[in-house]
């Protein structure tokens, strides 16, 4: 195939991720794929006079080829920031803005001008408070822009022994309601998003999937609660009756250890601070945001926006690049 083209969003601009983009310009490391920002190329410009790099900012239109990659060179696509935005400090004006640039990004990637988008962080509380108050993230704001009904979020890693990938079973919602969100049709879902997505996008064959349990213990035979014997064990039973891989439910506290990934493809959490801590300790910044199901490839960084360090050039960008080598390889997959 061609070299693939990805879209990179730049983000919340008061965090770190203009930033971010801007190094990872500085040095492509050899990325064998075409890059073009999506923001406001006047706002990249001036954060990388202030940074005192020299990367060259062109703004670019969608319908026009772009130049080849090099380093110190960012072509861009266009979206104008509502309000000039100074670093470490958000303004919920530019809320639109940022969708905006999600938004360019997800139209070339449904109609093929973008094989896949990469995504630097954004900032939900500013977004809300910006008159989006229905947001809870990038991965379901791009199921609804997409038009589906689920998507699986996936981080994933090679900083360990053998490549640690972990799903999750519900997203961003508050502790409180993680039980009731869990049903024996949604992990089946979910669970067959995640053996097909890697099949399709990471050449495993036959995927074995580990899967935690939601409470203490497994549940200890339903002496620690009952969804396991209720929700968790009839959804894998159904699983493995489709001949999908399925191990679990297994206590999460001891899960993550070598015995039980020796051999699993990937790990289902039942939430968000159930696995990701884990992936995280292990590679954090070496990492990658992955929304499976979307009918397109879409990767982020694995960290939020570090207001406290934007501006100051001091950002690791290993994960963005880390982001923009998986969306590679797995366009390379699909295409």
């Amino acid at each position: 195939m061609t070299r693939p083209l990805l879209a990179l969003t730049t983000g919340e601009p008061a965090g770190i991720g203009p930033e971010l983009v801007l190094a990872a310009a500085r040095r492509w490391d050899g990325l064998e794929a075409e890059v073009v920002a999506v923001g406001d190329p006047d706002m990249l410009a001036e954060r990388a006079r202030a940074l005192g790099w020299p990367v060259e900012v062109v703004a670019c239109r969608p319908d026009e080829p772009l130049p080849p990659i090099r380093d110190d060179h960012l072509p861009v696509w266009p979206v104008p920031l509502a309000r000039r935005s100074i670093p470490g400090r958000l303004d919920p004006a530019n809320a639109g803005y940022v969708l905006a640039t999600l938004d360019v990004a997800i139209d070339a990637c449904r109609r093929g001008a973008a094989d896949a988008m990469v995504t630097a962080p954004l900032h939900k509380g500013a977004i809300i408070e910006g008159g989006h108050p229905g947001f809870t993230g990038h991965t379901e704001y791009l199921r609804d822009a997409c038009g589906v009904d689920e998507v699986v979020m996936m981080l994933a890693t090679d900083r360990t022994a053998r490549p640690l990938r972990v799903a999750l079973a519900t997203t961003h919602l508050p502790l409180a309601e993680v039980a009731g969100a869990i049903t024996t049709d949604g992990l089946m879902r979910v669970t067959i998003i995640l053996a097909e997505e890697l099949t399709r996008c990471f050449a495993i064959p036959a995927p074995r999937i580990v899967v935690c349990g939601l409470n203490p213990h497994a549940g200890e035979d339903g002496h620690l609660g009952r969804e396991e014997l209720d929700v968790i064990n009839p959804a894998l039973e159904r699983l493995r009756a489709m001949g999908i891989d399925v191990i679990g439910p297994l206590p999460a506290d001891t899960l993550f250890t070598p015995r039980h990934l020796a051999h699993a493809d990937a790990v289902l959490a039942m939430y968000h601070d159930q696995g990701l801590p884990v992936l995280k300790y292990a590679g954090f910044g070496q990492a990658a945001n992955i929304t499976l199901g979307l009918g397109m490839v879409r990767t982020s960084v694995d960290h939020g926006t570090a207001l406290d360090l934007a501006g100051t050039g001091l950002a690791d960008a290993g994960s963005l690049r880390v982001a923009l080598q998986v969306a590679r390889q797995m366009t390379a997959r699909v295409h």
